[in-house]
């Protein structure tokens, strides 16, 4: 594989994580694994870690795998699938924990219209206190619906 074959890769697999997303948040966050997740939709918590944390180590373990037997017997293709995985990770805390739920003050004065757009899905997604009548389960998506609101 050449170079862009690998970044290729790389970017295909971080969008499909995307979907991925979407289908674990809907059908198992919101599903038989809600007791994980629960803690996630109450109001704030006390300490530093909640158990729907507990996704960010089930959502590690393909990445390293993937790397693992991606750099067996050389450098291939699982590996780049495995970097797509981590990179949107990374995103996933970046957006998700930092920009959105602001655990970390981090950027705490974001005027971006995206990341404003993102925040009010979010905060949509999360006026259910209940695993029933979710909406927007993605996390880089933003329904265009909540994006007008914050082009001028």
């Amino acid at each position: 594989m050449t170079i862009l074959l690998y970044i290729v890769v790389t970017l295909i697999s971080f969008l499909l994580m995307e979907v991925v997303t979407w289908l674990t948040h809907k059908f198992v966050m919101h599903g038989f694994l809600w007791v994980l997740h629960e803690d996630h939709h109450q109001p704030r918590y006390q300490g530093v870690f909640e158990k729907n944390d507990t996704f960010f180590v089930i959502g590690a373990i393909p990445s390293i795998l993937l790397f693992y037997f991606g750099t067996f017997p050389s450098l291939n293709y699982l590996f780049f699938i495995g970097l797509g995985i981590f990179l949107y990770g990374a995103c996933y805390f970046l957006v998700h924990d930092v920009i959105i739920h602001r655990r970390f003050k981090w950027f705490d004065n974001v005027k971006n219209p995206y990341f404003k757009a993102l925040r009010k899905a979010h905060k949509v997604h999360h006026k259910h206190l209940g695993k029933e009548d979710g909406e927007c389960f993605g996390m880089l998506y933003v329904p265009m619906k909540y994006f007008k609101q914050y082009i001028k």
